[in-house]
């Protein structure tokens, strides 16, 4: 416990925390401070970029494995079926239509990008050693999570009213060609195909500049975050309380399975942060054409002004600290 508490202050005490704090403080205020969408954009892409591609060079490093291909198998059956637990859940605790049930449970089964790289920052601070591939492994997890969502969402599409059912043909573009997807798969081939001599190329454009235009997005993302609690509606006590208890539950099918497939500290911290993280970037894309109707202000504000800012703050050091206990 005194370990997990002195990981949380050191985390609050973060650049990367304190940042978000800021933007979400001075949204709450009402200030005028704003990051412009381009700008947002644009260093979403560089964060991607950069990390896809140090894993790559990674995994050139260190050859192909049977660890790093248990480990994706595990991550892809992971991404199928936490979504089905999320939808049981709010199935049963909540009073959600079937849409917004749909893509809330898809948000919670994809993984948030940001949330993975802050928890290598945190891990790497420790001097946890954690492996390159688990760069692989996020995105294997986020199509398996989308494609999960959109099945429940296409069954409570086609109950409700097949004809508007949107077709599979476009679904399956929005999933496999969604840019977050292709930007990290992408960058992770390069890196693998470049390997070191890749990274002495580019090492300074995606290692130095790294934690600081990190601190800039998780700023974007307070001010973000904060607007999206202001303006939501229909927003229950049992909701909110999924956007906490629904994490923990995921995180305990990750650190499981991480000390089971017998991985390092650092990685199964990683896998832990993955399973417990819910998507705001990938997931609303794909949801916003397969289920127009689902409440748009209930998913996001869950996933990006509750869950994300408890992870970021608490569950980060709280899902390290169960890596150290279980794998350490």
């Amino acid at each position: 416990m005194a370990d997990t508490l002195n990981v949380a202050l050191a985390n609050l005490a973060s650049p990367m925390v304190l940042f978000f704090a800021l933007g979400f403080l001075a949204a709450l205020a009402r200030s005028e401070l704003s990051v412009p969408e381009a700008v947002g954009k644009g260093l979403a892409l560089y964060l991607m970029l950069a990390i896809g591609f140090k894993g790559g060079v990674s995994v050139a490093e260190a050859g192909l494995s049977t660890e790093l291909l248990a480990t994706a198998l595990a991550g892809i059956i992971l991404g199928f079926i936490i979504p089905v637990i999320a939808h049981t859940l709010l199935r049963v605790t909540t009073g959600l239509d079937d849409a917004t049930r749909a893509a809330v449970a898809a948000h919670y089964g994809s993984i948030s990008v940001v949330t993975f790289v802050a928890a290598t920052e945190v891990v790497t601070s420790m001097g946890l050693v954690f492996d390159g591939y688990m760069v692989a492994v996020m995105a294997l997890m986020e199509t398996p999570a989308i494609i999960a969502g959109l099945l429940l969402a296409r069954g409570a599409v086609t109950s409700s009213s097949p004809e508007t059912a949107t077709p599979w043909s476009s679904l399956a573009r929005e999933v496999f060609l969604n840019g977050s997807v292709v930007l990290l798969i992408g960058a992770f081939i390069i890196g693998i195909m470049t390997g070191t001599k890749g990274m002495q190329a580019i090492g300074p454009f995606v290692e130095a500049p790294f934690k600081g235009i990190l601190c800039l997005f998780l700023l974007d993302m307070g001010l973000l975050a904060a607007r999206r609690l202001r303006e939501s509606t229909g927003l229950t006590f049992p909701l909110a309380a999924f956007g906490i208890y629904m994490p923990l539950i995921a995180a305990v099918l990750g650190v499981l399975t991480g000390t089971l497939l017998g991985l390092d500290v650092g990685s199964v911290a990683l896998l832990t942060v993955l399973s417990a993280s819910a998507s705001y970037i990938a997931v609303p894309a794909a949801m916003r054409m397969a289920l127009p109707e689902a409440n748009a202000a209930i998913y996001l504000t869950l996933s990006m002004a509750i869950t994300f800012p408890f992870n970021l703050v608490i569950g980060i050091p709280l899902y390290i600290s169960a890596a150290q206990m279980l794998a350490g």
